[in-house]
């Protein structure tokens, strides 16, 4: 039986850089939690959401910290998919590591 080796490469080329927006698309689905639900737990709009959501926006580092610990995730690790977001946007092909 052969194994085949799936890694980020593999998982980008499958479904797309990950993202902020759908990092956050994916916990609050992993939540079972609807996305006006979510909104409202966070005193945002679900237009807001849905923008962050689909990366019509991307939140500052100071925004993306914010969101990390309400949702008790990692802050450098959302911090660090809104900054490579960023960078994404600006067409600047750089790497992002949060110390």
């Amino acid at each position: 039986m052969t194994i085949k080796k799936y890694g980020t490469k593999d998982i980008a080329h499958d479904f797309g850089e990950l993202s902020f927006g759908n990092a956050l698309e994916s916990y609050r689905l992993g939540e079972e939690i609807t996305q006006k639900e979510f909104a409202r737990l966070w005193g945002i709009t679900s237009q807001s959401l849905c923008d962050l959501e689909k990366g019509r926006r991307i939140p500052s580092p100071g925004r993306a910290a914010k969101i990390a610990k309400k949702i008790k995730e990692p802050v450098a690790f959302w911090v660090q998919l809104a900054l490579q977001d960023t960078l994404r946007r600006e067409h600047l092909n750089l790497a992002v590591s949060v110390a």
